[in-house]
Protein backbone atom coordinates (compact mmCIF):
# COMPACT_ATOMS: atom_id res chain seq x y z
CA UNK A 1 0.00 0.00 0.00
CA UNK A 2 1.45 3.36 -1.03
CA UNK A 3 1.40 6.51 1.08
CA UNK A 4 -0.98 9.31 0.02
CA UNK A 5 1.22 12.40 0.28
CA UNK A 6 0.61 14.30 -2.98
CA UNK A 7 1.96 17.62 -1.63
CA UNK A 8 5.22 16.19 -0.34
CA UNK A 9 8.09 18.60 -0.95
CA UNK A 10 5.99 21.74 -0.51
CA UNK A 11 6.52 24.05 2.45
CA UNK A 12 3.63 25.94 4.05
CA UNK A 13 4.01 28.77 6.57
CA UNK A 14 1.18 29.00 9.07
CA UNK A 15 1.27 32.49 10.50
CA UNK A 16 -2.37 32.40 11.58
CA UNK A 17 -4.01 32.08 14.95
CA UNK A 18 -7.20 30.50 16.26
CA UNK A 19 -8.77 28.25 13.62
CA UNK A 20 -9.32 29.17 9.97
CA UNK A 21 -5.85 29.94 8.57
CA UNK A 22 -4.16 27.27 10.72
CA UNK A 23 -6.82 24.75 9.67
CA UNK A 24 -6.12 25.58 6.02
CA UNK A 25 -2.40 24.98 6.60
CA UNK A 26 -3.17 21.78 8.50
CA UNK A 27 -5.21 20.39 5.63
CA UNK A 28 -2.29 20.99 3.29
CA UNK A 29 -0.04 19.28 5.83
CA UNK A 30 -2.29 16.22 5.92
CA UNK A 31 -1.79 16.02 2.16
CA UNK A 32 1.96 15.86 2.65
CA UNK A 33 3.20 19.46 2.82
CA UNK A 34 5.67 20.50 5.49
CA UNK A 35 3.95 23.05 7.72
CA UNK A 36 5.90 25.54 9.85
CA UNK A 37 3.85 27.53 12.33
CA UNK A 38 5.18 30.96 13.28
CA UNK A 39 3.99 31.98 16.76
CA UNK A 40 4.39 34.94 19.09
CA UNK A 41 7.28 34.05 21.43
CA UNK A 42 5.38 35.39 24.45
CA UNK A 43 2.02 33.62 24.21
CA UNK A 44 1.92 31.42 21.14
CA UNK A 45 -1.31 30.69 19.30
CA UNK A 46 -4.49 31.65 21.14
CA UNK A 47 -5.67 28.04 20.76
CA UNK A 48 -3.07 27.00 23.30
CA UNK A 49 -5.08 28.94 25.91
CA UNK A 50 -8.68 27.87 25.22
CA UNK A 51 -10.30 24.82 26.82
CA UNK A 52 -11.23 22.18 27.49
CA UNK A 53 -8.02 21.49 29.39
CA UNK A 54 -6.30 18.38 30.68
CA UNK A 55 -3.94 18.52 33.69
CA UNK A 56 -0.30 18.37 32.61
CA UNK A 57 2.84 17.42 34.51
CA UNK A 58 4.77 19.95 32.39
CA UNK A 59 3.08 23.03 33.82
CA UNK A 60 -0.23 24.74 33.00
CA UNK A 61 -3.23 22.65 32.04
CA UNK A 62 -3.08 21.55 28.40
CA UNK A 63 -5.63 22.53 25.74
CA UNK A 64 -7.32 19.69 23.87
CA UNK A 65 -8.42 22.24 21.27
CA UNK A 66 -4.75 22.94 20.60
CA UNK A 67 -3.93 19.22 20.58
CA UNK A 68 -6.36 18.76 17.66
CA UNK A 69 -5.86 21.95 15.66
CA UNK A 70 -2.12 22.35 16.28
CA UNK A 71 -1.20 18.91 15.04
CA UNK A 72 0.82 18.11 11.93
CA UNK A 73 3.21 21.08 12.00
CA UNK A 74 6.42 22.43 13.45
CA UNK A 75 6.43 25.41 15.80
CA UNK A 76 8.87 28.30 15.66
CA UNK A 77 8.59 31.61 17.49
CA UNK A 78 9.25 35.03 16.02
CA UNK A 79 8.32 38.54 17.13
CA UNK A 80 6.91 39.97 13.92
CA UNK A 81 6.59 43.42 15.48
CA UNK A 82 10.35 43.86 15.35
CA UNK A 83 12.58 44.53 12.34
CA UNK A 84 14.73 41.50 13.18
CA UNK A 85 11.66 39.29 13.37
CA UNK A 86 10.32 40.64 10.09
CA UNK A 87 13.64 39.99 8.36
CA UNK A 88 13.62 36.45 9.77
CA UNK A 89 10.11 35.87 8.45
CA UNK A 90 11.04 37.07 4.96
CA UNK A 91 13.97 34.65 4.94
CA UNK A 92 11.65 31.80 5.90
CA UNK A 93 9.10 32.86 3.27
CA UNK A 94 11.83 32.69 0.64
CA UNK A 95 11.98 28.91 1.25
CA UNK A 96 8.20 28.35 1.17
CA UNK A 97 5.41 27.76 -1.32
CA UNK A 98 2.30 28.82 0.63
CA UNK A 99 1.62 31.32 3.41
CA UNK A 100 -1.61 31.07 5.45
CA UNK A 101 -2.46 34.12 7.58
CA UNK A 102 -5.44 35.76 9.24
CA UNK A 103 -4.26 39.09 10.58
CA UNK A 104 -6.53 42.09 10.18
CA UNK A 105 -6.09 43.43 6.62
CA UNK A 106 -3.09 45.72 6.33
CA UNK A 107 -1.24 44.32 9.35
CA UNK A 108 1.37 42.33 7.42
CA UNK A 109 1.89 45.25 5.05
CA UNK A 110 2.62 47.55 8.01
CA UNK A 111 5.20 45.01 9.16
CA UNK A 112 6.67 44.85 5.65
CA UNK A 113 6.09 41.10 5.39
CA UNK A 114 3.05 41.03 3.10
CA UNK A 115 2.92 39.69 -0.46
CA UNK A 116 4.64 42.74 -1.96
CA UNK A 117 7.60 42.31 0.38
CA UNK A 118 8.08 38.59 -0.29
CA UNK A 119 8.85 36.42 -3.28
CA UNK A 120 6.27 36.80 -6.02
CA UNK A 121 5.74 33.06 -6.64
CA UNK A 122 4.28 32.44 -3.18
CA UNK A 123 0.64 31.41 -2.87
CA UNK A 124 -1.01 33.37 -0.07
CA UNK A 125 -4.23 32.40 1.72
CA UNK A 126 -5.40 35.56 3.48
CA UNK A 127 -8.29 34.90 5.86
CA UNK A 128 -10.25 37.78 7.40
CA UNK A 129 -13.80 38.50 8.49
CA UNK A 130 -14.89 40.79 5.65
CA UNK A 131 -12.11 40.53 3.05
CA UNK A 132 -8.98 42.46 2.17
CA UNK A 133 -10.86 45.45 0.77
CA UNK A 134 -14.27 47.11 0.87
CA UNK A 135 -16.07 49.31 3.43
CA UNK A 136 -16.01 46.65 6.17
CA UNK A 137 -12.48 45.36 5.69
CA UNK A 138 -11.13 47.15 8.76
CA UNK A 139 -13.71 45.70 11.17
CA UNK A 140 -12.62 43.08 13.71
CA UNK A 141 -14.51 39.88 14.35
CA UNK A 142 -14.51 36.12 14.75
CA UNK A 143 -16.36 33.06 13.46
CA UNK A 144 -19.79 34.13 14.76
CA UNK A 145 -19.70 37.29 12.66
CA UNK A 146 -18.92 35.26 9.56
CA UNK A 147 -21.95 33.07 10.27
CA UNK A 148 -24.17 36.09 10.89
CA UNK A 149 -23.01 38.32 8.03
CA UNK A 150 -22.93 35.42 5.58
CA UNK A 151 -26.62 34.69 6.19
CA UNK A 152 -26.53 31.34 8.00
CA UNK A 153 -27.34 32.50 11.53
CA UNK A 154 -30.71 33.85 10.40
CA UNK A 155 -31.59 30.41 8.99
CA UNK A 156 -30.54 28.34 12.01
CA UNK A 157 -33.01 27.43 14.75
CA UNK A 158 -36.76 27.17 15.22
CA UNK A 159 -39.10 29.60 13.41
CA UNK A 160 -40.57 31.06 16.61
CA UNK A 161 -37.29 31.37 18.51
CA UNK A 162 -34.10 33.46 18.23
CA UNK A 163 -31.36 32.32 15.82
CA UNK A 164 -29.04 29.61 17.12
CA UNK A 165 -25.41 29.30 16.12
CA UNK A 166 -24.29 25.96 14.62
CA UNK A 167 -22.60 23.64 17.10
CA UNK A 168 -19.07 24.23 15.76
CA UNK A 169 -17.17 27.24 14.39
CA UNK A 170 -18.34 26.46 10.89
CA UNK A 171 -17.27 29.64 9.06
CA UNK A 172 -13.71 29.16 10.34
CA UNK A 173 -13.57 25.58 9.15
CA UNK A 174 -15.38 26.12 5.85
CA UNK A 175 -13.12 29.04 4.97
CA UNK A 176 -10.09 26.90 5.78
CA UNK A 177 -11.34 24.20 3.40
CA UNK A 178 -12.07 26.67 0.58
CA UNK A 179 -8.70 28.30 1.20
CA UNK A 180 -6.83 24.99 0.95
CA UNK A 181 -8.65 24.14 -2.29
CA UNK A 182 -7.75 27.54 -3.77
CA UNK A 183 -4.12 27.21 -2.61
CA UNK A 184 -3.75 23.89 -4.39
CA UNK A 185 -5.28 25.41 -7.54
CA UNK A 186 -2.85 28.33 -7.25
CA UNK A 187 0.09 25.94 -6.92
CA UNK A 188 -1.11 23.96 -9.93
CA UNK A 189 -1.38 27.12 -12.05
CA UNK A 190 2.06 28.25 -10.92
CA UNK A 191 3.71 24.92 -11.71
CA UNK A 192 1.54 23.59 -14.52
CA UNK A 193 4.14 23.82 -17.28
CA UNK A 194 6.27 21.18 -15.63
CA UNK A 195 8.70 22.99 -13.38
CA UNK A 196 8.21 24.16 -9.84
CA UNK A 197 8.04 27.92 -9.41
CA UNK A 198 7.65 28.37 -13.15
CA UNK A 199 5.04 31.09 -12.90
CA UNK A 200 3.63 33.73 -10.55
CA UNK A 201 1.95 32.83 -7.29
CA UNK A 202 -1.44 34.01 -6.11
CA UNK A 203 -3.07 35.98 -3.31
CA UNK A 204 -6.30 34.33 -2.18
CA UNK A 205 -8.77 36.67 -0.46
CA UNK A 206 -10.82 34.40 1.84
CA UNK A 207 -13.25 36.22 4.17
CA UNK A 208 -15.14 34.12 6.69
CA UNK A 209 -18.53 35.35 5.55
CA UNK A 210 -17.75 34.35 1.94
CA UNK A 211 -17.61 30.63 2.65
CA UNK A 212 -20.98 30.83 4.40
CA UNK A 213 -22.51 32.85 1.58
CA UNK A 214 -21.35 30.24 -0.95
CA UNK A 215 -23.27 27.41 0.76
CA UNK A 216 -26.63 29.19 1.16
CA UNK A 217 -28.28 26.94 -1.46
CA UNK A 218 -31.12 28.79 -3.26
CA UNK A 219 -31.42 31.59 -0.68
CA UNK A 220 -30.12 34.47 -2.84
CA UNK A 221 -31.73 33.29 -6.07
CA UNK A 222 -35.07 32.91 -4.26
CA UNK A 223 -34.90 36.51 -3.08
CA UNK A 224 -33.88 37.74 -6.53
CA UNK A 225 -36.51 35.86 -8.53
CA UNK A 226 -39.36 35.31 -6.07
CA UNK A 227 -38.91 38.02 -3.46
CA UNK A 228 -38.61 35.32 -0.80
CA UNK A 229 -36.69 36.05 2.38
CA UNK A 230 -35.88 32.58 3.60
CA UNK A 231 -36.36 32.01 7.32
CA UNK A 232 -35.75 29.42 10.00
CA UNK A 233 -37.41 26.03 9.61
CA UNK A 234 -35.96 24.19 12.57
CA UNK A 235 -35.36 20.52 11.84
CA UNK A 236 -37.93 20.38 9.04
CA UNK A 237 -38.28 21.60 5.48
CA UNK A 238 -41.35 23.39 4.17
CA UNK A 239 -41.34 21.32 1.00
CA UNK A 240 -40.81 17.83 2.47
CA UNK A 241 -42.44 15.51 5.02
CA UNK A 242 -42.11 13.32 6.96
CA UNK A 243 -38.68 14.63 7.92
CA UNK A 244 -37.51 15.54 11.41
CA UNK A 245 -35.31 14.63 14.35
CA UNK A 246 -37.76 12.40 16.20
CA UNK A 247 -37.71 11.63 19.95
CA UNK A 248 -37.31 8.05 21.16
CA UNK A 249 -38.30 6.21 24.33
CA UNK A 250 -34.79 6.40 25.78
CA UNK A 251 -34.50 10.19 25.49
CA UNK A 252 -32.49 10.27 22.29
CA UNK A 253 -33.24 11.60 18.83
CA UNK A 254 -33.23 9.88 15.47
CA UNK A 255 -33.23 11.60 12.09
CA UNK A 256 -35.57 10.09 9.50
CA UNK A 257 -35.73 11.44 5.95
CA UNK A 258 -38.77 10.01 4.17
CA UNK A 259 -40.05 12.81 1.98
CA UNK A 260 -40.04 10.98 -1.34
CA UNK A 261 -42.97 8.74 -2.22
CA UNK A 262 -40.76 5.66 -2.23
CA UNK A 263 -39.21 6.40 1.15
CA UNK A 264 -42.59 7.27 2.63
CA UNK A 265 -43.92 3.90 1.57
CA UNK A 266 -40.93 2.16 3.15
CA UNK A 267 -41.40 4.12 6.38
CA UNK A 268 -45.07 3.13 6.51
CA UNK A 269 -44.00 -0.51 6.21
CA UNK A 270 -41.39 -0.04 8.95
CA UNK A 271 -44.04 1.44 11.27
CA UNK A 272 -46.45 -1.37 10.35
CA UNK A 273 -48.85 1.27 9.06
CA UNK A 274 -49.66 0.25 5.47
CA UNK A 275 -52.89 2.24 5.78
CA UNK A 276 -50.93 5.50 5.68
CA UNK A 277 -49.38 4.64 2.34
CA UNK A 278 -52.81 3.77 0.96
CA UNK A 279 -54.58 6.87 2.31
CA UNK A 280 -55.18 9.39 -0.54
CA UNK A 281 -54.42 12.36 1.74
CA UNK A 282 -50.77 11.24 1.98
CA UNK A 283 -50.28 10.09 -1.60
CA UNK A 284 -48.05 12.95 -2.82
CA UNK A 285 -45.11 14.87 -1.37
CA UNK A 286 -47.01 18.15 -1.74
CA UNK A 287 -49.92 16.78 0.31
CA UNK A 288 -47.64 15.52 3.04
CA UNK A 289 -45.71 18.78 3.15
CA UNK A 290 -48.97 20.75 3.45
CA UNK A 291 -49.89 18.71 6.55
CA UNK A 292 -46.36 18.28 7.88
CA UNK A 293 -47.28 18.73 11.55
CA UNK A 294 -49.80 15.90 11.37
CA UNK A 295 -47.66 13.35 9.52
CA UNK A 296 -44.56 14.21 11.54
CA UNK A 297 -46.62 13.78 14.69
CA UNK A 298 -47.67 10.29 13.62
CA UNK A 299 -44.03 9.34 13.05
CA UNK A 300 -42.98 10.91 16.37
CA UNK A 301 -45.61 8.87 18.23
CA UNK A 302 -44.13 5.72 16.70
CA UNK A 303 -40.48 6.57 17.43
CA UNK A 304 -41.40 7.55 21.01
CA UNK A 305 -42.58 4.00 21.64
CA UNK A 306 -39.15 2.51 20.81
CA UNK A 307 -35.53 3.05 21.77
CA UNK A 308 -33.28 4.86 19.33
CA UNK A 309 -31.44 1.67 18.43
CA UNK A 310 -34.75 -0.11 17.81
CA UNK A 311 -35.98 2.67 15.52
CA UNK A 312 -32.72 2.59 13.61
CA UNK A 313 -32.81 -1.20 13.21
CA UNK A 314 -36.40 -1.26 11.92
CA UNK A 315 -35.74 1.58 9.47
CA UNK A 316 -32.55 -0.03 8.17
CA UNK A 317 -34.41 -3.30 7.64
CA UNK A 318 -36.98 -1.41 5.53
CA UNK A 319 -34.35 0.64 3.64
CA UNK A 320 -35.50 3.95 5.15
CA UNK A 321 -32.85 6.72 5.41
CA UNK A 322 -32.18 6.97 9.13
CA UNK A 323 -29.44 8.13 11.48
CA UNK A 324 -29.05 8.50 15.21
CA UNK A 325 -28.00 11.90 16.55
CA UNK A 326 -24.52 10.70 17.50
CA UNK A 327 -22.59 11.87 20.52
CA UNK A 328 -18.81 11.66 20.83
CA UNK A 329 -19.29 8.42 22.79
CA UNK A 330 -21.35 6.96 19.93
CA UNK A 331 -18.66 7.91 17.42
CA UNK A 332 -15.92 6.36 19.53
CA UNK A 333 -17.84 3.06 19.78
CA UNK A 334 -19.17 2.85 16.22
CA UNK A 335 -18.02 -0.28 14.34
CA UNK A 336 -18.34 1.31 10.89
CA UNK A 337 -16.07 4.22 11.84
CA UNK A 338 -13.69 1.76 13.47
CA UNK A 339 -13.57 -0.33 10.31
CA UNK A 340 -12.86 2.74 8.20
CA UNK A 341 -10.32 4.10 10.72
CA UNK A 342 -12.08 7.46 10.92
CA UNK A 343 -10.46 8.07 14.31
CA UNK A 344 -6.72 7.93 14.90
CA UNK A 345 -4.50 8.03 17.97
CA UNK A 346 -2.25 11.09 17.66
CA UNK A 347 1.01 10.94 19.63
CA UNK A 348 0.77 14.25 21.48
CA UNK A 349 4.14 15.31 22.97
CA UNK A 350 2.47 16.37 26.23
CA UNK A 351 -0.37 13.87 26.69
CA UNK A 352 0.78 10.85 24.73
CA UNK A 353 -1.83 9.08 22.54
CA UNK A 354 -4.96 11.22 22.02
CA UNK A 355 -7.85 9.90 19.92
CA UNK A 356 -8.80 12.44 17.25
CA UNK A 357 -10.44 12.72 13.85
CA UNK A 358 -8.34 11.12 11.11
CA UNK A 359 -7.32 13.14 8.04
CA UNK A 360 -10.19 13.45 5.56
CA UNK A 361 -10.82 12.50 2.83
CA UNK A 362 -8.70 9.49 1.94
CA UNK A 363 -7.09 8.24 -1.25
CA UNK A 364 -8.65 4.84 -1.84
CA UNK A 365 -6.11 2.02 -1.83
CA UNK A 366 -3.43 4.20 -0.27
CA UNK A 367 -2.20 4.38 3.29
CA UNK A 368 -3.49 7.42 5.18
CA UNK A 369 -0.61 9.04 7.11
CA UNK A 370 -1.05 9.91 10.78
CA UNK A 371 -0.29 13.56 11.62
CA UNK A 372 2.39 14.38 14.17
CA UNK A 373 1.19 15.69 17.52
CA UNK A 374 0.76 19.41 18.17
CA UNK A 375 4.21 20.88 18.93
CA UNK A 376 5.34 22.66 22.04
CA UNK A 377 5.77 26.42 21.63
CA UNK A 378 9.01 27.07 19.72
CA UNK A 379 9.91 23.39 19.69
CA UNK A 380 11.55 23.64 16.28
CA UNK A 381 13.35 26.98 16.65
CA UNK A 382 16.83 25.48 16.53
CA UNK A 383 16.01 23.20 13.61
CA UNK A 384 14.23 25.72 11.36
CA UNK A 385 15.97 28.98 12.22
CA UNK A 386 19.35 27.26 12.57
CA UNK A 387 19.08 26.01 9.00
CA UNK A 388 18.37 29.55 7.81
CA UNK A 389 20.75 31.70 9.84
CA UNK A 390 23.03 29.38 11.82
CA UNK A 391 23.12 28.30 15.45
CA UNK A 392 25.07 31.29 16.78
CA UNK A 393 22.56 33.77 15.39
CA UNK A 394 19.69 31.68 16.75
CA UNK A 395 21.18 31.97 20.23
CA UNK A 396 21.51 35.73 19.83
CA UNK A 397 17.92 36.02 18.60
CA UNK A 398 16.82 34.04 21.64
CA UNK A 399 18.75 36.32 24.00
CA UNK A 400 17.24 39.37 22.30
CA UNK A 401 13.71 37.99 22.73
CA UNK A 402 13.09 37.86 18.96
CA UNK A 403 12.33 34.13 19.12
Amino acid sequence: MTSSRPLEGLRVIDVGTRISAPFCAGLLGELGAEVIKVEDPRTGDFMRHIGPFVPSDEGPDYSLFWSVEGRGRQSVTCDLRTEQGQDLFRQLAATADVVCENFRPGTMERWNIGPEACRDDLVWVRVSIFGQDGPNAHRPGLDRLGIAYGGLLHLTGEPDRPPVRPGVTISDYLTGVFGAMAAIAGLYRRDVDGGRRAGPGAVIDAPLYGSILRVLEWTIAGHDQLGVVRGRQGNRLDNSAPLDNYPTADGRFVCIVAGSDANFGRLCAAMDRPDLAQDPQWSTLAQRAAKADEINGIVADWTSSLTAVEVEAVCIASDVPVGLAYTAADIAADPHMSFRQDLVAIDDPVLGPVMQQAPFPRYQGEERPTPAGAPRLGEHNDEVWGELVGGDIVEQLRRDGII
